[in-house]
């Protein structure tokens, strides 16, 4: 028997880990979430379903439309959740001028990661937890499932480009991304994705 194995992503760590990349990581932006994480599994593993936490771009119509088209051509594939948050607006000042300025913070998709790794390991959905990030809040979380199940191993894959070194000291296993380029490129939607309605959606031209 495999193990099954859950993946949680923190997708706006994900994404700006491709984005850190620069020019040789934006093809990787239009991805078959699925599929990637299908390739990265052990040989004794089997990838029960992916979680994807994000929230939706304000202020910017071409990155709202461009992550909509990302979300929906994954959605054809039964394993992958979509988990949506929020941006909250915030103000700042800067310390050294004076100079105010208002900017959006991401709100709940930490919470959410939480609840849905926890839970899935209390209803033991799953044998292993992934969670795919570089965020030192995701700590508690993993905390909470060493000390009330500490045989369920918990591996943290870190998003190309980021580090996290506090993270991958609370996790049994840790995997760099960046390390498997190929992969990725192995797991690339197709220019033209037909919906189950008939629409069909294409790559951003601003991500080629």
């Amino acid at each position: 028997m495999k193990k099954k194995v859950i993946v949680y992503v923190d997708g706006y760590n994900f994404y700006y880990g491709l984005r850190n990349g620069g020019m040789a990581w934006k093809r990787t932006y239009w991805l078959d979430i699925v599929r990637l994480f299908e390739r990265m599994m052990f040989a004794d593993q089997e990838l029960v379903e992916v979680n994807y936490y994000s929230a939706r771009p304000v202020n910017d119509p071409q990155a709202y439309n461009n992550q909509d088209d990302l979300f929906c051509a994954n959605k054809r594939n039964p394993k992958f959740r979509l988990h949506l948050g929020r941006y909250k607006k915030k103000k700042f000042k800067c310390l050294n001028c004076g100079f105010k300025n208002k900017t959006f913070e991401e709100k709940e998709s930490d919470v959410r990661v939480a609840t849905g790794m926890l839970t899935d390991v209390f209803t033991k959905r799953c044998d292993v937890s992934v969670i795919v990030s570089a965020d030192s809040d995701m700590i508690p979380s993993v905390e909470i499932i060493k000390s009330f199940a500490p045989e369920h191993p918990v591996i943290a894959f870190v998003p190309p480009n980021q580090k996290s070194f506090a993270l991958v000291d609370k996790c049994d296993v840790v995997l760099w991304m960046g390390q498997y380029k190929a992969r990725f490129v192995q797991s690339m939607l197709p220019d033209e994705v037909t919906l189950e309605n008939g629409y069909v959606i294409r790559r951003p031209k601003n991500w080629k």
